[in-house]
């Protein structure tokens, strides 16, 4: 029997709490067998700000055609590709050997939660005209769709709905927009100090839909985004090993859009299981730490 399988390409964080390390937990987590490909090392420089140690564009294709050759996937989610040189590499590598990736999942990064920019400018900008018209799914926060449009950041819900459906037109099947807002405007001196609140919409076919917020985002958890856009991956996996074993119609036709609806709306519940689960870990030495994968574990 062949499991189900997922590419993680991405950057690794080494407290295991982000990016890579969070894609292959959030993969077994869900049954998934994952096969990763290093984009960056996520490392403190000399002031204690976390950028990108960057590899070199032959080592990102050299790892990636490696998994390929050897194992057969059937989803792809790609998260933080630093460089130009990183990003054109991967882009070569999407529309060379798509149908050996499966579904992808573009997770758009560009800035941590400090704000610290993680890319270049070149390489925002083939991820906004190569990878994001390749993608069955987009993942970005508020700023990264602000990035990918060209323009400024949502300040509510329904302008976050707009840009998402704004973003679908440009290739992807569905779109996933998570992250905090300003409902308010800031010169509003009566609501000036109103919290930001999180929002998650999802634009697809059928217009844009908002989804329940986890709570990630308020507590500080590390490894959100992560883990939501290795859950929608996994998911797509899933589907992929139900069409081999002819069980597909069980849970729709594949590709349309009410499968990515489901796709993404269950990989939402597990990221906010993964919240509900972490609040009372004590796994960093001090402040907010990861998301518990550790969920479907527990007895």
């Amino acid at each position: 029997m062949r499991p189900p399988t997922a590419l993680s390409i991405a950057a690794t964080d080494p407290s295991g709490a982000d990016g890579l390390s969070a894609d292959l937990k959030t993969f077994t987590a869900l049954g998934v067998y994952g096969a990763a490909a290093v984009t960056a090392l996520m490392l403190p420089d000399d002031d204690g700000d976390v950028r990108p140690r960057t590899l070199g564009a032959d080592l990102v294709r050299g790892q990636v055609e490696a998994v390929l050759d050897e194992v057969e996937i059937d989803a792809t989610r790609i998260g933080l590709l630093p460089t130009a040189a990183a990003a054109e590499t991967v882009a070569d590598l999407v529309e060379t050997r798509a149908d050996e990736l499966g579904r992808i999942v573009l997770d758009v990064v560009m800035a941590n939660e400090e704000q610290t920019v993680l890319v270049t400018a070149e390489a925002a900008a083939a991820l906004r005209t190569r990878l994001l018209p390749r993608a069955h799914v987009l993942v970005a926060g508020p700023l990264e769709a602000a990035q990918l449009l060209g323009e400024a950041v949502a300040r509510d819900e329904l302008a976050l709905r707009d840009q998402a459906e704004r973003l679908r037109a440009l290739g992807p099947a569905a779109v996933v927009l998570r992250g905090e807002l300003g409902d308010v405007e800031a010169d509003d001196a009566e609501d000036a100090d109103d919290e930001p609140e999180t929002h998650v919409v999802i634009a697809h076919p059928g217009g844009a839909d908002a989804l329940q917020a986890d709570g990630g985002i308020e507590l500080g958890l590390r490894g959100t985004a992560a883990t939501l856009s290795a859950a929608i991956a996994a998911q797509y996996a899933r589907i992929a090993q139900f069409d081999r074993e002819g069980e597909l119609g069980e849970i729709g036709r594949r590709g349309a859009s009410d499968d990515d609806l489901t796709v993404i709306g269950s990989a939402q519940e597990f990221l906010a299981s993964t919240v509900d689960n972490a609040e009372e870990w004590e796994v960093f030495h001090g402040g907010a730490g990861p998301v518990n994968h550790l969920i479907t574990l527990a007895e």
